[in-house]
């Protein structure tokens, strides 16, 4: 059954495996998606931007990430415990909150396939006039994976696997994953099973309970209390973390909250602290309004505002372009620069 009347977007039965529906697939691949199964990858704005020598993402600019050789994908492509208003990929369609681990694909058929969706994607670059050939050819071979495309990754029984499987690949250099902390168990399997990946984000957006449930549209009733458990979990793990702050104006955005804001930081303690003004696209244009976006200059004034609370950050560095200003943690240092990046 679908939640909420949202449209039911995955087929199964005790024995098939979770797959997206064709009416919605199609429509995914209409976007420009990759899907496999439950799962799905997409060339990101920036990758295709980076074929042409037209600049690079944040994740290059702030931490040395390759961008034409990132693959953003997902193994849970329309499965998430949220529905966030500010989420720009499409939340109408999810409906599953489990994936039992019998009705799921191995994580080697997973990235398998993706790669192959994803270089069908890649091959019509070739036959533009403007595009830098040898990073076309280097992209068919990822360096980096960001596991974040849709959907809550941490909803796949097998992530650990997975995360040990893109880390084996002979090409890999760093695997990022996204998470908006609904599954803490899942954060505490990566850590126990030596899966952890170079790098943990934990979406924050709410201050307090009253403002995650607005913001978040939770499904889980104790969702503030799971997201509080994964918050515990980034102060204590042995990778490097961040907590990514999406603002949007008449949300979360007032100086008020700096204060409360300030304290789950403290009890997070990540490395780095991205905050990014919401950006008016994609499926979230039918849940808010261009005016929610902020302006870079009040991206920067709610960092500074925020940083007046924490002795232990420092300015690292912004991106205009994306509205994001990075924070650092003085006292929990660790370089910025991912060391496998030359």
């Amino acid at each position: 059954m679908s939640c909420s009347g949202e449209i039911y977007s995955h087929s199964n039965t005790d024995t098939d495996l979770i797959q997206i529906t064709p009416a919605v697939k199609q429509k995914l691949k209409k976007a420009k998606y990759g899907v496999f199964n439950h799962s799905a990858v997409e060339l990101c704005h920036w990758t295709k931007k980076s074929f042409s020598d037209g600049g690079s993402c944040y994740k290059h600019k702030f931490y040395g990430i390759s961008t034409h050789r990132c693959m953003e994908m997902t193994p849970t492509a329309l499965n998430c415990e949220n529905r966030c208003i500010y989420c720009w990929r499409p939340t109408e369609f999810y409906d599953t909150m489990e994936m039992p681990t019998h009705l799921v694909d191995d994580p080697e058929i997973i990235v398998q396939n993706l790669l192959e969706e994803r270089r069908k994607l890649i091959v019509g670059y070739y036959g533009k006039t403007d595009v830098n050939v040898s990073k076309l050819d280097e992209s068919l071979f990822p360096e980096h994976y960001a596991v974040s495309l849709s959907g809550e990754p941490t909803m796949y029984p097998k992530l650990p696997e997975l995360i040990k499987y893109l880390s084996k690949l002979k090409a890999t250099k760093s695997v990022f994953l996204v998470t908006n902390g609904q599954e803490p168990e899942m954060l505490y399997r990566l850590a126990n099973e030596n899966a952890l990946p170079t790098q943990i984000y934990l979406s924050t957006n709410a201050s307090n309970k009253n403002m995650f449930y607005k913001i978040n549209g939770p499904k889980h009733r104790n969702a503030w209390e799971r997201w509080l458990q994964s918050l515990d979990f980034i102060s204590q793990v042995d990778t490097r973390t961040v907590l990514r702050f999406t603002l949007i104006r008449s949300f979360n955005d007032n100086p008020t909250f700096f204060k409360d804001f300030a304290k789950l930081v403290e009890m997070g303690n990540p490395h780095f602290i991205e905050l990014k003004s919401y950006m008016h696209i994609g499926m979230s244009t039918n849940r808010l309004e261009e005016s929610n976006m902020l302006e870079m200059d009040e991206v920067r004034s709610f960092a500074g505002g925020l940083k007046t609370h924490l002795d232990d950050y420092i300015l690292m560095d912004e991106s205009i372009v994306s509205r994001i200003v990075v924070l650092q943690n003085k006292a929990r240092f660790i370089s910025r620069w991912i060391e496998s990046y030359p």
